[in-house]
């Protein structure tokens, strides 16, 4: 096996921080790259993240809102002010984690 290929074998480790920038992955593996990010985010009660897609000629930022638009755990999202990126980024707001009804926050 060459080096490209055990490179492509082995998992990459995202820190899980709310931001997500795709300049490193291929197309064909945000499907399950976004969810599985958002995911993470959620379970570690991050529920406002940042997706950098780039501006380019917006395919891959359509990519993107179109796979938001399909997820029950996404309340909301946009595209970023000038400060977040402008239109090189999406803010996405996650619903929080579900809790059975029986178990009650500490208050």
């Amino acid at each position: 096996m060459n080096n490209a290929t055990m490179d492509e074998l082995e998992p990459v480790i995202l820190p899980i921080d709310g931001t997500l920038d795709l300049h490193a992955f291929r197309p064909a593996d945000l499907k399950t790259l976004i969810p599985d990010y958002l995911e993470e985010c959620r379970s570690k009660g991050i529920l406002r993240v940042r997706i950098v897609h780039g501006k380019g000629t917006g395919t891959l930022r359509r990519t993107v809102h179109a796979l938001l638009a399909r997820m029950d755990t996404v309340a909301e999202f946009r595209l970023a002010d000038e400060a977040g990126g402008s239109w090189g980024a999406t803010l996405v707001v996650l619903r929080g984690e579900e809790r059975p009804p029986w178990v009650r926050s500490a208050e």
